[in-house]
């Protein structure tokens, strides 16, 4: 069996403001969903900065929170045969430096931090449209439209510290299923339905969330 590796270089980071904390979340490229031999590894690198405020509950007696961020990316990706349908698994181990400051009483207080970020994996299919395909086979193969779905899982294996309003992990599981349909038109321009259909961490934080009021209530 050969195994080939393809290696990438993304140079973005989307950081997710959830709650009181940082979750480092990674997303793929446009051609996530596009048909690629079967056996093909993908190694992906990547660096990102940001910086900015956070949203915090106006109930809270902070003011002019800044807040930067640097994240290095390692991710694998290989292509599967799944029935006879091209699917991709996908793994992504980031490590982010945080550093930030706001004003809280009055008081200016600082936080840095640095450690791993949540690790997210990764299981897409093509159920129409990309089949699975050798090396060989897919010289001929021409793209059209393909419809697609996957799952995410958000892994709490980031740096968490509960006594600190922010952090890099989020110290909770999430799964995030989407369904896309993504097109190749005229000049290899791309475009696709939304592809997070339902976000159960989203849902997680808001009842821990609700919960949290009710106990301080």
């Amino acid at each position: 069996m050969k195994i080939h590796f393809i290696g990438l270089h993304l140079l973005a980071v989307c950081l997710v403001m959830a709650g009181l904390s940082i979750a480092c979340a990674q997303d793929i490229e446009p051609r996530a969903y596009s048909n690629a031999p079967v056996g093909v590894n993908f190694l992906i690198e990547g660096y990102g900065y940001t910086r900015g405020g956070l949203a915090l509950d106006p109930s809270l007696p902070v003011k002019n929170p800044k807040i930067e961020t640097s994240s290095a990316i390692l991710a694998y990706a290989r292509v599967l045969d799944l029935w006879g349908k091209s699917a991709k698994f996908q793994v992504v181990m980031p490590y982010t430096w945080l550093s930030g400051s706001a004003d809280y009483n009055g008081q200016t207080v600082r936080r840095v931090a640095e450690g791993l970020s949540d690790a997210r994996f990764r299981l897409s299919v093509n159920l129409y449209g990309a089949p699975a395909l050798t090396l060989k086979e897919f010289a001929d193969y021409e793209q059209d439209l393909i419809i697609g779905a996957g799952l995410s899982a958000s892994v709490p294996l980031g740096q968490y510290d509960a006594t600190r309003l922010v952090n890099i992990g989020t110290n909770r599981w999430s799964f995030t299923p989407e369904v896309v349909l993504p097109r190749l038109w005229g000049h290899g321009r791309w475009s696709s339905l939304p592809r997070q259909i339902f976000t159960l961490k989203t849902m997680i934080s808001s009842a821990a969330t609700h919960a949290h009021r009710i106990r301080s209530t």
